[in-house]
């Protein structure tokens, strides 16, 4: 009996590992598709450093990693769309440790201003507490942005949410998360089917477009564009 219970574990094991592997082929061959809807280029290893972009949520975890790097123009906007996931470890009262994984769709683009690292999050009590370690909370005139809103420099974050950006975003859709730095700007959510990316993009751009134009003549770039960048 015990050899058939170890053969059976062994089955579910294997049956388990190959659910995955056919998931993740799944996934590739329908972004494979998707890229070529929308006239970019797909890659399944990220070869683009998207991970070394400069953002709060690509530092979360104990370990992180990207993979199913898209790239091109999409509507006259340079812009890279990844997977993105990273695990936390923890211990239990039996010394047993696991990892609890969380797993995201981003898209990045980048504009012609030096920007401060800024989140913007619908976020619940959980993740202001969390988040709220060294951070200021910016003071805004609507109650939801405030609570939405991470920033360590207030000048920025007050030039940045005027009153267009602020109505914008209280009207975007509640699933998508924003951060600023540098010249980059990332728009990100729980991940998503690889046919549901145009709103993710969609998205981005217009974040992108909300940004005020004082922020580009307050906050210019002092160097012209890095090696990698979408321009």
């Amino acid at each position: 009996m015990e050899g058939l219970f170890v053969v059976g574990l062994l089955v579910l094991v294997a049956a388990g590992a190959y659910w995955g592997w056919y998931q993740k082929k799944k996934r590739r061959e329908a972004l494979v598709f998707a890229a070529r809807q929308l006239r970019l280029e797909y890659s399944q290893i990220d070869t683009s450093g998207c991970l070394d972009l400069p953002f709060t949520l690509l530092q979360k975890g104990d370990g992180r990693g990207t993979e199913n790097a898209v790239w091109g123009s999409w509507q006259d906007m340079p812009v890279r769309e990844f997977d993105y996931w990273y695990y936390t470890e923890s211990t239990d009262s039996d010394r047993h440790r696991s990892k609890s994984y969380r797993y995201f769709s981003c898209a990045v683009t980048e504009i012609e201003a030096a920007c401060s690292p800024v989140t913007i999050v619908r976020e619940n009590l959980l993740t202001r507490l969390a988040d709220a370690v060294g951070m200021d909370d910016i003071a805004f005139e609507s109650q939801e942005v405030n609570d939405a809103m991470k920033a360590k420099d207030r000048r920025f974050a007050n030039d940045l949410i005027d009153q267009r950006m602020m109505g914008w975003f209280l009207s975007s859709a509640p699933g998508f998360r924003f951060e600023t730095c540098g010249r980059w700007l990332l728009c990100f959510g729980d991940r998503r089917k690889p046919l549901e990316l145009i709103p993710l993009l969609g998205t981005l751009r217009r974040f992108r477009d909300q940004v005020p134009r004082v922020v580009f003549g307050l906050y210019p770039l002092a160097t012209a564009a890095p090696p990698g960048s979408l321009a």
